[in-house]
């Protein structure tokens, strides 16, 4: 092997007109070039049969990726430039420059050190930061993808658009996270009916109806609980779907909580207004209040017309 090497030196000594020790580095370069590529080639097969979840498989394949980036310059470095007292000398003077030219790329790679290490989010979590709000579909070393939710759009469906976020605001600023340890949220649909209504009946029919158009049973919830106690300090009394009763200028207002996915949000209150608006065409006791306009007119009211009152002399 050490003569093939020395014998290919040899040519691009010749043929190339450069020193033999610098044809020595080349063909180094090439070789751990070609090693890299083969080693994360092989590495990235044997994760994707080994590890099913994609999620998990996704981080740990860049994860391979980039610790393998960092040896090739690691190696390229030492090869090319070597290792001594002058070059830590020079790297320390580098270094204050690159802090000051490059503070929001390090930040950036800070960010991304933060996201591995802390892990506030995995690849398919629902966040917000700032004023965006999307789906993560990519984590990278300067920079976070997400698929974009809300805006234009009602009840956090995607609006189609991708944002590429900063690593480094994740340093700065708070994050929200809507699916981490528990994948749940809380919904409210407010439903207003007349004040002649059945207020009464109608709770007992909306109680009903959350109940059967939940998103996930109570077990299932607890479960959920259960796990992010391990992480967090989370404890709900009731977790069963409640109506809530309280007065709005136009009629007795009904406000239905209950639980469902953070994706599912939409679908779940469609379901649940489909089955309000049948339950309630049932009832004629039962009625929808909106805003009305009242005109007083004096003989319908059967009250005498008042008496004009002259101003005084």
């Amino acid at each position: 092997m050490q003569a093939f090497f020395e014998s290919i030196t040899s040519l691009m000594e010749k043929y190339l007109n450069i020193s033999n020790q610098t044809a020595g580095r080349i063909l180094f370069t090439l070789i751990v070039i070609l090693a890299w590529q083969i080693l994360a080639f092989v590495s990235v097969k044997l994760l994707s049969r080994h590890v099913k979840d994609l999620a998990r498989r996704y981080i740990t394949t860049k994860l391979v990726v980039y610790l393998f980036r960092i040896a090739v310059i690691i190696i390229f470095f030492r090869v090319w430039i070597g290792v001594g007292s002058g070059l830590w000398a020079y790297l320390g003077l580098l270094s204050a420059g690159i802090a000051v030219a490059l503070q929001d790329s390090l930040a950036n790679f800070a960010g991304w050190i933060f996201i591995m290490v802390s892990k506030p989010f995995a690849i398919g979590d629902r966040i917000q930061i700032d004023e965006h709000a999307g789906d993560i579909i990519d984590i990278r070393i300067s920079q976070t993808t997400i698929l974009e939710i809300g805006k234009w759009v009602k009840a956090d469906q995607s609006t189609g658009r991708i944002i590429h976020i900063p690593n480094g605001w994740f340093l700065k600023k708070s994050l929200v996270n809507f699916t981490q340890k528990f994948n749940f949220i809380w919904n409210e649909l407010e439903v207003v009916v007349t004040f002649e209504s059945d207020w009464e009946k109608a709770r007992k029919i909306l109680e009903e109806i959350a109940v059967d158009c939940q998103d996930m049973s109570e077990e299932e919830a607890q479960k959920y609980i259960h796990q992010a106690a391990q992480s967090f300090l989370i404890y709900y009394n009731k977790l069963t779907p409640f109506v809530w009763v309280s007065v709005a200028d136009i009629g007795v207002r009904l406000t239905i909580r209950y639980l469902c996915r953070p994706k599912s949000r939409r679908y779940t209150e469609t379901r649940i207004w489909e089955s309000i608006l049948r339950r309630f065409k049932e009832h004629s006791d039962i009625d929808f209040a909106y805003p009305t306009t009242r005109i007083y007119y004096n003989p319908n009211e059967k009250k005498s017309a008042p008496v004009p009152q002259l101003p005084p002399e």
